[in-house]
């Protein structure tokens, strides 16, 4: 009996340094692409950046009922958490879990925005300890709302639009403002697959 104690202490020893070593790989490799990435610009280069192309929307220009349903379906959090939801990873985590399958992330808006600006989907473990680390530096540069905004204006909604005010105009006609309830959950379901949930796409497949 001690023996096998003894076998099982040295296994989960192993298994838990394994771990260890594995975590701290990918940590290192996610730390070096984000101080490659900031390096190249940093996150108010960036930041400026983005504010200076033609169409850039205002946070008080953008439909408050838009806002709202972004963060009720995007991040319930975002006014209290730093950049990380722990409880949303957790719970994202839970629903894969029972489903079999990856069905829900637990990215803030954030660590979406951290993406747009920065990264692409190649090398996902280095990647999401990356924008880990950029979407910290985003919380403590930039307010709550400067954050929304920022993404507003560069997340993709399909058919060639990136940003809010573009989409709104692209498909409906109007400008991020003047968006009502219906276009703007529209928008933001948009945003789980924009290639097959915009509205132009999700209509073409009603009908």
């Amino acid at each position: 009996m001690k023996r096998l104690f003894r076998f099982a202490a040295i296994a989960c020893s192993v298994l838990i340094l394994t771990g260890t070593l594995v975590v701290g790989h990918y940590v290192a490799l996610g730390y070096r692409m984000y101080q490659d990435a900031v390096f190249v610009q940093n996150v108010e280069e960036k930041a400026g950046q983005i504010r200076s192309r033609d169409g850039y929307i205002a946070f008080d220009d953008i439909s408050e009922i838009f806002l709202d349903e972004l963060l009720y379906r995007e991040d319930r959090n975002f006014y209290s958490h730093s950049g990380v939801d722990l409880v949303a990873i957790a719970r994202a985590a839970w629903h894969d879990l029972q489903a079999g399958r990856y069905v829900e992330g637990g990215s803030t808006i954030t660590q979406q925005l951290a993406k747009n600006l920065y990264f692409s989907n190649e090398k996902e473990l280095e990647r999401k300890v990356a924008e880990l680390f950029v979407a910290f530096e985003l919380e403590q540069s930039f307010t709550k709302e400067e954050i929304l905004e920022l993404y507003c204006n560069v997340v993709y909604f399909g058919e060639g639009c990136y940003g809010i005010d573009e989409a709104a105009e692209h498909y409906y006609g109007v400008s991020a403002a003047d968006l009502n309830e219906e276009q703007a959950e529209a928008l933001v379901y948009t945003l789980k697959c924009p290639g097959y949930y915009n509205p132009n796409a999700r209509l073409a497949a009603e009908n």
